[in-house]
């Protein structure tokens, strides 16, 4: 079933065919019907019923074991300490590129997950809602670097998962708009105690230089229970981002609203150039330089093929 290779005795990840993974879904029953799954799709994604039935169902199942052991090593810890601490919710990550699917593999799982018996709790936050609003990046001068790791406020992305793990009664994540492209001043969403809380987005897997004094530093990655990086080759990303540019034109970009409003009458050729410029003077510099290295900390990494269909999956071994 394990797809082996020369390596294969020092690689860290079990990696299996996209058939061989199918398998293991067992009997894991289908709990979404096709008009949710299609509602699920970010734009030109490829979801259907059979990608939910052969990726995700066998990573529902997968998840639903490694929370229940979570769950009993809680109590163990808890029994061992004679604590009565109130149980911590399971942080899932996702993470990759831009236009790789994120948003589409986070709703999946936090619809298959919501469905577990007997019906946890899943909340789903995205780290757009901590960028540094444009003000503050025009400023600092890194409108340019939208999307890198400086460009985020990590204080508060930390100062919020610290107290989802805490078990606070009521944690609030600020609102991002891609109509915009700005944070929205005074929106909110709030957190309510989740059993599971999924966290998507471009660097969460990101660390950064350590001190040499040893102290202590957190990383977003530390409050994660598992991880999941969706992968795809440099060629193939690039491709979609410039498909998915040249159909805003015609959708978001339209509204007057939109940030990017004046791309909406760009002819084709256009649209490619300034599509192709902006991948490559931000998005593909920041896959290479941040979001790239991070792939081999996640837990589990979703190959997909330019059909945007996952092809492998490789599991972190224990």
């Amino acid at each position: 079933m394990e797809m082996r290779t020369d390596h294969n005795q020092y690689d860290p990840y079990r990696t299996f065919s996209r058939a061989d993974w199918a398998k293991l879904r067992d009997d894991t029953p289908m709990t979404l019907t096709p008009d949710e799954v299609s509602r699920m799709r970010s734009m030109h994604d490829r979801l259907d019923m059979t990608e939910v039935e052969q990726i995700y169902l066998p990573l529902s199942r997968l998840l639903s074991d490694y929370v229940t052991a979570a769950q009993r090593l809680f109590v163990l810890q808890r029994r061992f300490l004679g604590i009565r601490d109130r149980k911590m919710p399971y942080i899932i990550g996702v993470a990759g590129s831009v236009a790789v699917g994120k948003s589409t593999t986070a709703r999946v799982l936090q619809a298959l997950l919501a469905r577990w018996s007997p019906r946890p709790r899943v909340d789903l936050v995205t780290t757009d809602g901590f960028l540094y609003p444009n003000a503050v990046l025009e400023r600092e001068g890194l409108m340019q670097k939208k999307g890198f790791p400086e460009s985020y406020d990590l204080r508060a992305v930390l100062q919020f998962l610290s107290e989802v793990k805490a078990g606070r009664e009521h944690v609030r994540a600020p609102v991002y708009s891609h109509l915009t492209y700005d944070i929205v001043p005074d929106q909110w969403i709030e957190v309510h105690q989740p059993d599971i809380l999924i966290v998507e987005g471009l660097n969460v897997l990101q660390t950064g230089r350590l001190p040499a004094d040893g102290k202590a530093v957190p990383f977003v990655s530390d409050f994660f229970d598992f991880s999941v990086y969706i992968d795809a080759d440099e060629a193939v990303l690039q491709d979609w981002y410039v498909q998915r540019f040249l159909t805003l034109r015609g959708t978001a970009f339209a509204d007057p609203r939109s940030y990017f409003h004046r791309y909406a009458t760009l002819s084709d050729k256009d649209a490619v150039n300034k599509a192709l410029s902006i991948w490559n003077t931000t998005n593909v510099v920041n896959l290479r330089e941040n979001i790239l290295p991070t792939r081999p900390r996640a837990t589990l990494i979703l190959k997909k093929s330019g059909d945007h269909v996952v092809e492998t999956v490789s599991l972190r071994r224990l």
